[in-house]
């Protein structure tokens, strides 16, 4: 067809290097909004974008959830591009790119060519040296495992993506798709950054300063400052900041910060910070089989009787009175008559667990 014929005029050509065990969703959102940037409606015709997957050997690549995939060429085979993106695989694996593939990256960077690091990505770009000297932005989840792994690397992790220069950083999931649709409005425009959303049923894009989301909270707030103040107590459950620090960190006063928690949630960020604690405490109770004093220290408590106390406080029970409760069959109502049963002869246990 005469269509077919269109000649290539390329705005955007981006080129992926994807790590071990690569997060499949943060790629996958991310080439979609190229994908539907690139051609009219959905045909997927590499008009106005291109898009390669890099690999040295060409062996198909695992991703996180087991689904390989094929590259498309050898570093010595790359043309020009104006990005290249790494894509991040799973954090205890440590996964890594192979040398070549380093040297390639690394080549490129020293070319001038914009690097991208989605989701555990950027842990690949910082640990070669990549990052010096630049602002970086990983998910509020793995905010920890980076400050472990580089102590004295301060990443921002209240922000869906962060451009700085030519190193553009992002916190992975759905946020992927808002860093694509930054890049296809830059070098295409907002008309075709606004339909590749719009198709994916994405209301809009989203800038790279709006508030990660994060551990999910009852109350949902709407105040960008109250989220990133939310964001951070997510981030340091185990070893919780006063409000002054918070405050501090956020740059605002902490009367400021008060007035817009009562504002925007009808509560203290105060309170709010010991609901997230108590939250995580509680999901742990329920999922592992850790000891209330070591979910007490992990969850910003001081020990045991001090997470007991607070939890039978604010939500009725304790700690060991909500695991013997879940670990029990349900009763009937009380206004209800029990369902004679005849394997339910012996008598529940009734002690409390130890809190140890």
């Amino acid at each position: 067809m005469a269509e077919d014929r269109i000649p290539q005029r390329k705005r955007l050509r981006v080129a992926f290097l994807l790590a071990d065990r690569f997060t499949l969703s943060a790629f996958a959102n991310f080439v979609d909004v190229l994908r539907l940037a690139a051609d009219e409606a959905d045909k997927s015709r590499q008009i106005l974008c291109e898009w390669t997957v890099i690999s040295s050997d060409m062996a198909p690549i695992r991703s996180s959830c087991g689904v390989r995939l094929q590259p498309d060429i050898r570093p010595r085979n790359a043309g020009h591009y104006d990005y290249i993106v790494v894509v991040g695989g799973l954090i205890g694996d440590q996964s890594a790119l192979s040398p070549d593939m380093t040297a390639f990256l690394k080549a490129r960077a020293q070319a001038g060519t914009p690097l991208v690091g989605l989701c555990t990505g950027v842990f690949i770009l910082y640990e070669e040296g990549l990052l010096e000297g630049y602002r970086c932005c990983v998910s509020w989840f793995h905010h920890q495992d980076f400050i472990d792994r580089f102590e004295m690397a301060p990443p921002v992790a209240d922000q869906l993506f962060v451009v700085d220069r030519d190193r553009l950083t992002c916190s992975g999931g759905h946020g992927t798709s808002h860093l694509a649709a930054y890049l296809v409005q830059r070098h295409i425009g907002a008309p075709a950054a606004a339909k590749s959303l719009n198709i994916m049923m994405i209301d809009s894009a989203l800038s790279g300063e709006r508030p990660q989301p994060g551990q999910h909270l009852a109350r949902h707030a709407k105040d960008p400052l109250v989220k990133r103040a939310i964001l951070r107590m997510q981030q340091y459950i185990e070893f919780p900041k006063t409000i002054e620090e918070l405050s501090g960190d956020l740059e605002v006063a902490r009367r400021t910060l008060e007035r817009r928690f009562t504002a925007d949630l009808g509560l203290s960020p105060q309170k709010i910070y010991l609901e997230l604690r108590l939250d995580r405490a509680i999901a742990r109770l329920r999922n592992s089989e850790e000891t209330i004093a070591e979910i007490a220290l992990s969850c910003g408590f001081c020990d045991t009787p001090h997470l007991s106390r607070v939890m039978k406080a604010e939500r009725g029970m304790t700690p060991a009175q909500y695991r013997r409760t879940r670990l029990e069959p349900a009763q009937p109502a009380a206004s209800e008559p029990p369902v004679p049963s005849p394997d339910a002869d012996a008598p529940g246990e009734t002690g409390t667990r130890s809190s140890l």
